[in-house]
C-alpha cells in the first residue's frame, strides 16, 4: 500500500506541472484574447511618417503589426494611441510578391482539376454572427450569420473549379473573447481531413463601405483583406501563402485583393501552413456586391494554389506555400512529439519534487531513482525488487 500511495502522490504533482507547463504553449490551448473583434470596438486610423492615411483596421492595433497595402508598400506599425484610435506605421519599402508569370502561358485554357489528385480546401466561419446590414437587415444575427451565405457561395464556386470544399457549419457564439477558442476545435476538426489548406471565412467592420466597394469587369463587387496572425509558428509560411494569393489576384483581377494585415493573434493559424483570414467586405458594403466577389475570389484561390491550367504543376510549388498534406501530416506529428517531450519533462520534474520534500536532497535522489524505476516498470534505472 505505500509503494501505491507514493505513486498515487507522484502522479497528483505531476497532474500539477502539467497544468502549469503544458497548456500555455501555443497549439494547445488558446483562450481567443486578444484576437476577436466585438461589435462595439474601435476603429484605428494609420497614418504614416507624414501623417498621411494608410488604412483602417476594426478593433485590433497594437506596435509591431505590420501591413501590406494595395500597391504593395510595407508598413510596421510602432505607436498606438488607443484613446484617439489612431497609430503610426514607418514605411519599409515596396515588398516583392511572388512570381505568377506562368498566369501568362496557356491562360485560355480552362481552369480544371488536373493530375488526378483530389484538391481539397476546408472554410469555416469564426465569427458566427456577422452580417451585412443591406442584405441581412442587421450586422448582427443571433442565428447563422449572413457570413455563412458568403461561405457557401465561395464553396460553390470553388466546386465548379474541381475543387472538393469541405464547410462547416458550425456556430461559435457569442461574439466574444471565447470565439476563436471555440471555432479552433472546428478548425482541428476540418484539418482531420487533411485540406490543402484552409480560410476563416469573415467580413469587416470598417464603417465607411468605400473602403471595400469596386468595379470589376463592369460588376459591382467587394474586396477582400487578407489577415495572417503573426503570433504562431506558422507566420513567416501563411504570410507567404497570402502573398501568393494577393500576387495572383493582383494579376487577373485587380483591386480584388484590398491589402495584407499582420495582426497580433494567431487566429488558429498555427494550426496550418496554409491559413489565412478572409474578409469579405464590411457590415456596410451591400451583401450582393460580396456575394458577387466570390467567383473571382475562387478562381483566384484555385489558380494560387494549383495553377489554374490543365495539367500544369500549379503555383502550389512556390516556396512556402506548398506544403502537401504528408507534410501538413508531419507537422503535426512533430507537435505531437513537442507535447510528448514536455510531459516527459513535467513528469521527471513532479518525481524530483516528491522525492525532495519527502527526504531531503540525498534521501529525495533515492527516492528519485526508486519512484521513477518502480513507474516505469523498472525499464529505466534499477528494476523494483520482486514481492515475495
Amino acid at each position: 500500500m505505500g509503494k501505491i500511495h507514493r505513486i498515487t502522490r507522484c502522479i497528483f504533482i505531476t497532474a500539477i506541472l502539467l497544468a502549469g507547463i503544458v497548456l500555455p504553449f501555443p497549439g494547445l490551448a488558446q483562450t481567443g484574447g486578444q484576437e476577436d473583434l466585438q461589435a462595439s470596438d474601435p476603429v484605428f486610423s494609420i497614418y504614416d511618417g507624414k501623417g498621411l492615411l494608410i488604412t483602417r483596421v476594426y478593433a485590433e492595433c497594437d506596435v509591431d503589426d505590420e501591413y501590406i497595402s494595395s500597391d504593395n508598400k510595407h508598413y510596421k506599425v510602432i505607436e498606438v494611441k488607443q484613446e484617439e484610435q489612431t497609430a503610426k506605421a514607418d514605411y519599409l519599402g515596396i515588398i516583392e510578391l511572388p512570381d505568377v508569370s506562368w498566369l501568362n502561358v496557356d491562360s485560355s485554357l480552362p481552369v480544371s482539376a488536373a493530375g488526378g489528385r483530389t484538391r481539397k480546401i476546408a472554410l469555416y466561419c469564426t465569427h458566427s454572427d456577422e452580417s451585412y446590414r443591406e442584405g441581412d437587415g442587421s450586422q448582427s444575427s443571433k442565428q447563422h450569420g449572413g457570413i455563412y451565405d458568403v461561405a457557401q457561395n465561395l464553396a460553390d464556386q470553388l466546386k465548379q473549379l474541381g475543387v472538393q470544399v469541405e464547410r462547416s457549419n458550425e456556430m461559435h457564439h457569442p461574439h466574444d473573447a471565447g470565439a476563436y477558442r471555440r471555432s479552433r476545435q472546428t478548425a482541428v476538426a476540418l484539418l482531420k481531413g487533411t485540406p490543402d489548406a484552409i480560410f476563416d471565412i469573415h467580413r469587416d467592420g470598417i464603417p465607411d463601405p468605400d473602403e471595400y466597394t469596386v468595379t470589376i469587369g463592369n460588376k459591382k463587387m467587394s474586396k477582400v483583406r487578407l489577415l495572417v496572425g503573426r503570433g504562431n509558428q506558422n507566420r513567416e509560411a501563411n504570410l507567404n501563402f497570402a502573398k501568393q494569393i494577393k500576387a495572383v489576384g493582383d494579376k487577373i483581377y485587380p483591386k480584388l485583393i484590398k491589402d495584407i494585415y499582420m495582426g497580433k493573434g494567431s487566429y488558429n493559424q498555427d494550426l496550418s501552413p496554409r491559413a489565412v483570414l478572409l474578409e469579405f467586405g464590411t457590415h456596410t458594403v451591400n451583401k450582393d456586391r460580396v456575394i458577387n466577389s466570390t467567383e473571382p475570389m475562387a478562381e483566384v484561390i484555385y489558380k494560387a494554389m494549383y495553377g489554374g491550367v490543365t495539367g500544369s504543376a500549379g503555383a502550389s510549388d512556390v516556396s512556402g506555400t506548398a506544403n502537401t498534406r504528408e507534410e501538413t501530416a508531419s507537422n503535426s506529428n512533430k507537435g505531437a512529439g513537442g507535447t510528448i517531450v514536455w510531459i516527459i519533462v513535467a513528469l521527471v520534474g513532479g518525481l524530483l519534487l516528491f522525492a525532495f520534500l519527502s527526504g531531503g536532497f540525498k534521501g529525495g535522489m533515492g527516492k528519485f531513482k526508486r519512484s521513477f524505476s518502480e513507474m516505469t516498470g523498472g525499464m529505466v534505472g534499477k528494476k523494483p525488487p520482486k514481492n515475495r
